[in-house]
C-alpha cells in the first residue's frame, strides 16, 4: 500500500499542464453528455486531441488511435444532436435487448485479441490486449452515445474501470483518477437516461387524449 501511495503521489506531482487541461475538459464532457447538452462535444474534441498526443508518448497506440477517433466522433455527435436526428437532445432513448450485447461483447474482445497479436510486432508494450479491448469497446459505445442507446452507460462502467487501471500503469495517475470518477458518472448517466426512457415509455403506453376525445 505504501508503494502504491508513493507511486501515486509521484505521478500526480509530475502531471503535465496538458494532462490537467485534458482531464478538466473530459469531466465537462461527461457531465454535459449525461445532461444531454450539446456543448459536451466541444469539450470532447479538445480533450481527446490532447490525449491523442499524450498516449502516443507512452506507447499506447490503440488509446492514441481511439482518441483521434473521438475527435471525429465529437463532430459527428454534435451534428447528430443539433440536427434533431436520433442523437438529438429531444429524440427518444433506445433500448437494445440483452442478446445483442451477448453477441457484441465477445466478438469485440476476440477482435481485440487479434489486433493485439498483430500490433505486438510493431510496439513494445505489456498492455496491448487491454489497450485494444478498451479501444474497440469504446468505439462501439461512442456510437451508442451518439444514437442514445441506453446501455451505453453500462459499457462505460466497465470500460472506465479498465482504463483507470491501464493509465495508472503507464504513469498517468491523474487520468486514472478521472476514469475512476467516470465509473461514478456512468451510474449517474444511466440513472438520468433511464428516467427519461421510463417517462417516454409511459407516454407511448398512455398517449395524451386528443382535443376531439376530451
Amino acid at each position: 500500500m505504501a508503494d502504491f501511495l508513493t507511486s501515486f503521489s509521484e505521478q500526480i506531482a509530475a502531471t503535465s499542464l496538458l494532462e490537467w487541461v485534458a482531464v478538466v475538459l473530459a469531466i465537462g464532457y461527461v457531465l454535459l453528455a449525461a445532461l444531454q447538452n450539446s456543448w459536451c462535444w466541444l469539450c470532447a474534441f479538445v480533450s481527446t486531441a490532447i490525449y491523442t498526443y499524450l498516449f502516443w508518448q507512452v506507447t499506447l497506440p490503440f488509446q492514441s488511435a481511439l482518441n483521434f477517433f473521438y475527435m471525429v466522433m465529437a463532430g459527428y455527435g454534435y451534428y447528430q444532436w443539433s440536427k434533431g436526428g436520433s442523437g438529438s437532445e429531444k429524440s427518444a432513448i433506445i433500448h437494445w435487448p440483452w442478446w445483442v450485447h451477448s453477441l457484441l461483447v465477445p466478438t469485440l474482445l476476440l477482435l481485440a485479441w487479434g489486433l493485439s497479436i498483430m500490433a505486438s510486432s510493431q510496439f513494445n508494450s505489456d498492455f496491448l490486449l487491454l489497450d485494444a479491448s478498451i479501444n474497440l469497446l469504446s468505439v462501439i459505445t461512442t456510437f451508442m452515445v451518439a444514437h442514445k442507446i441506453l446501455e451505453n452507460w453500462v459499457y462505460w462502467f466497465f470500460i472506465n474501470i479498465a482504463s483507470a487501471f491501464l493509465y495508472f500503469q503507464v504513469g498517468y495517475a491523474l487520468s486514472a483518477c478521472l476514469f475512476a470518477g467516470y465509473v461514478v458518472f456512468s451510474i449517474f448517466g444511466y440513472y438520468q437516461w433511464m428516467m427519461q426512457y421510463n417517462k417516454q415509455s409511459r407516454n407511448v403506453e398512455y398517449p395524451p387524449a386528443s382535443a376531439e376525445g376530451a
